[in-house]
């Protein structure tokens, strides 16, 4: 007698012959016995065998063989139950728990990275906001790319505005002219006023007023404001000009500026003695590895970064006479040399920019910036007797800063550091007979992200400060030709 046909599941194992799919087996013991039940044929529903052509499989079969299939495997439900009971029976507690050990593991391997970047993140001495910390210590652990990238999209999502007037007290009201007098100690003549780039200047544009300590009445140092184009006309740009008759100069070294180990006697935080002359304080150049220079101090330079022919250089005599020019040709080195500062090439030279600056430089004006947007700046140059100036501001394209600079009376200048943390100029104007402090510091432009207390306490960068002599120490500067 012929035994009935029996039809199973087209996806069910053929237990007792095919092979064993571990699940399937689970699925059984949950299913409520050692195999899987068969079905006849007769408890598949009903189906019109209704071909679309090609001996194709009729729709109705095809969705009965869907809905089987899905019985067979049981519902997702069932399936994530069966999942859990397997990682249960595990014999270890990783086996058991994987996603958590690899966490876990995971934390532990980059724990020293947390502490790290979290001691980076609160250190004031990486710069004045988290945001300028983290991307120091990215930098410092070979992420200076990445940082780039970052920065290049920010400054080109954020490029300054076009057009605008500027913000309220951005430019001082017009003052008197700084008049020129005998008497007192030897001293410069005051500057004369700059003359602005926008054709309807702001009253009291470009022209001069004093700031900081003085000499017997005579001030040491003048500061005036102006746009740096006339397309960015809500921009304003702040010019420092500093008599170096009445004050010298001092470099000072940061804790990772050169940054090869060795110490100096001048470094951060300003203290003791310093404080009772100390007139102004401002920051240097790019860290040693994108300046492309060197950094001589003490009678040392720096392991690493050796003085290089032709970048644009700050020289500082033992009497606190300041020079800068390119190395080796309108600088170089001797007995008195106590400081040398390197930091790219020359942007102003013979009182002009230097030919063939580029706007839309993306390396070697700013590359840790992208400089192919503008963006904080800072400058320093010198002029032809002798005076030091120090231009700095926010939407500075490389033209901009040289622009500035010649016109400020620079003969000869420099880019020093850029980027919001790191441009800062603060005066200091005690009382008579008091020392310098964060609490009589100014800033040089109102809209600088830095503090005056930042040169009282440890700092990476390096920085320059500019004394009052004293009488016995005063000097007269060099003409610079």
């Amino acid at each position: 007698m012929t035994e009935p046909s029996r039809t199973t599941y087209p996806d069910a194992p053929a237990h007792g012959g095919g092979p064993d799919t571990g699940q399937d087996d689970e699925w059984d013991r949950h299913a409520g016995g050692s195999a899987r039940p068969t079905r006849t044929a007769t408890s598949l529903p009903s189906v019109a065998a209704t071909s679309r052509g090609g001996g194709s499989t009729p729709t109705g079969v095809r969705h009965a063989h869907s809905r089987a299939h899905s019985r067979a495997r049981g519902t997702r439900k069932e399936r994530k139950a069966i999942r859990k009971e397997q990682i249960a029976r595990r014999r270890t507690v990783v086996g058991r728990h994987p996603k958590t050990a690899v966490a876990l593991a995971l934390v532990i391997l980059l724990t020293p990275v947390w502490v790290s970047l979290g001691s980076a993140a609160t250190n004031p001495a990486l710069g004045v906001s988290v945001t300028g910390r983290v991307a120091e210590w990215v930098r410092g652990h070979g992420g200076a790319s990445f940082v780039t990238w970052v920065e290049n999209a920010y400054y080109t999502w954020n490029a300054p505005p076009k057009g605008g007037k500027p913000a309220k007290g951005a430019i001082p009201a017009p003052a008197a002219a700084p008049t020129a007098t005998s008497s007192g100690p030897a001293h410069l003549p005051p500057p004369p006023a700059i003359v602005p780039f926008v054709s309807n200047p702001t009253p009291g544009e470009g022209q001069w007023h004093p700031i900081g300590r003085t000499v017997d009445g005579i001030p040491t140092m003048y500061a005036a404001y102006l746009r740096p184009n006339a397309v960015n006309t809500s921009l304003v740009t702040g010019v420092a000009w500093m008599d170096t008759k009445l004050l010298s100069a001092t470099l000072y070294a940061g804790t990772s500026i050169p940054g090869t180990g060795q110490t100096f006697a001048n470094m951060a935080p300003l203290q003791g003695a310093a404080l009772n002359t100390l007139a102004a304080a401002f920051n240097s150049g790019f860290r040693m590895q994108d300046s492309h220079g060197g950094f001589y101090l003490d009678g040392v330079t720096s392991a690493g970064y050796p003085l290089v022919p032709g970048r644009a250089s700050l020289v500082i005599n033992s009497n606190g006479n300041v020079q800068i020019g390119a190395w080796g040709s309108q600088v170089s080195m001797s007995p008195s040399v106590v400081a040398v500062r390197q930091n790219l090439d020359l942007i102003v030279d013979n009182g002009a920019p230097v030919p063939g600056l580029p706007v839309n430089d993306n390396i070697k004006w700013g590359a840790t910036l992208g400089g192919r947007v503008q963006v904080w700046r800072s400058g320093l140059g010198v002029t032809s007797d002798g005076a030091l100036v120090y231009v700095g501001g926010s939407g500075l394209s490389i033209v901009d800063l040289a622009n500035l600079l010649a016109r400020a009376g620079a003969v000869r200048a420099m880019e020093m550091d850029i980027n919001t943390d790191w441009v800062n100029f603060t005066s200091f104007a005690p009382a008579p007979g008091q020392p310098a402090s964060a609490a009589n510091g100014t800033l040089l432009t109102y809209d600088e992200a830095t503090s005056p207390s930042r040169y009282f306490s440890t700092l990476s960068r390096d920085f320059i400060t500019m004394s009052v002599r004293s009488s016995a120490a005063a000097s007269i500067p060099p003409r610079v030709h």
